[in-house]
């Protein structure tokens, strides 16, 4: 056991409620994460429930005398700081991320202009609107950034909406494929390299990071929507093939990226990594996905936490607030 865990210890009275779905486009990823921490979280909790982000949400938290929220959300409104205001208003303690830290994430462009500010590397970039005429667009994007590009909505997770673009022809049809997501874009310059993923935790003896891992997928794909959630389409390897280096700026990286943007528990941050001398900071994931297939608790079990000791160890957390 770590030994932070320790400091940590099960409460077995303490009633859960654990909540996903909602009406976002990753409704239905986020319910089969919740059907994996409930679960594990049954191992310690007797009294936890499963409860849909809906209208009767407020009433079926009080009918269940929830002492503390474990959500399980992907996409807005439960991963971009409205959820997390709703528990705020009614008094919930809950795991993850507040609303200011889990808007900036989930927002792709601030979360960029926070980087930024502190100097993380990050892949060239530029954002149009959903006023923008495609073809001035599209001309605009080529003259800045070329046209191996990657278009991507502003509030989106699980890669729904990007396109990965090698020509105008693809990249019209990208930019109105991914305004059926989001009112505003953001297009960065396509790098080719490593797709890269560490999960990061806070501790009471600081944040840490867990085990880079690095993804592959078979030839002519990549992590999109299809290979994150179908088993046997992705591998993962752990440690990833890097230097020492490597790994350790990636993980000082994730550190530094949760940091900034006020995270707090858990986040995952991705990257793209071309070289043994070169990485880029994609994004950072407040409420990481907790499927089978799943990066965050595959990084925890390499780092040494169980599932089952993981998600009891964010609802003590959440407790203590």
């Amino acid at each position: 056991m770590k030994d932070f865990l320790k400091y940590y210890p099960t409460v077995p009275s303490r009633r859960v409620a654990v909540v996903c779905g909602g009406n976002s486009a990753e409704a239905n990823v986020s319910r089969v994460s919740a059907k994996g921490v409930i679960t594990a979280l049954k191992q310690n909790y007797p009294h936890v429930v499963q409860l849909e982000l809906d209208d009767n949400l407020s009433v079926r938290l009080a009918d269940h005398e929830t002492k503390v929220v474990f959500p399980v959300l992907h996409g807005p409104p439960g991963e971009d700081g409205t959820f997390q205001g709703f528990l705020e208003i009614l008094g919930y303690k809950y795991v993850g991320s507040g609303v200011h830290a889990s808007s900036f994430a989930m927002d792709k462009i601030i979360a960029k202009l926070i980087f930024a500010q502190h100097h993380l590397p990050l892949v060239d970039d530029l954002v149009i609107e959903s006023g923008e005429e495609v073809e001035s667009a599209v001309a605009r994007i080529t003259d800045a950034l070329g046209d191996q590009v990657v278009i991507k909505p502003a509030r989106q997770g699980s890669a729904l909406g990007i396109t990965l673009v090698s020509n105008r022809h693809e990249m019209q049809q990208g930019i109105t494929n991914a305004f059926a997501f989001d009112q505003q874009l953001l297009i960065e310059k396509r790098i080719a390299g490593k797709e890269i993923t560490i999960g990061v935790i806070d501790t009471d003896q600081g944040t840490q990071a867990f085990p880079v891992i690095e993804i592959t997928t078979p030839e002519n794909s990549w992590y999109d929507y299809q290979h994150r959630y179908t088993s046997g389409l992705s591998n993962h390897l752990l440690p990833a093939d890097l230097t020492d280096g490597q790994t350790a700026r990636l993980r000082d990286i994730a550190i530094k990226a949760h940091q900034v943007l006020g995270c707090r528990d858990l986040s995952r941050a991705d990257f793209v990594v071309p070289g043994d001398n070169e990485e880029y900071l994609l994004e950072v994931n407040t409420l990481p996905g907790m499927t089978p297939t799943s990066l965050y608790p595959e990084g925890a079990e390499g780092f040494g936490i169980s599932f089952v000791e993981l998600v009891s160890y964010f609802t003590e957390r959440a407790a203590r607030r």
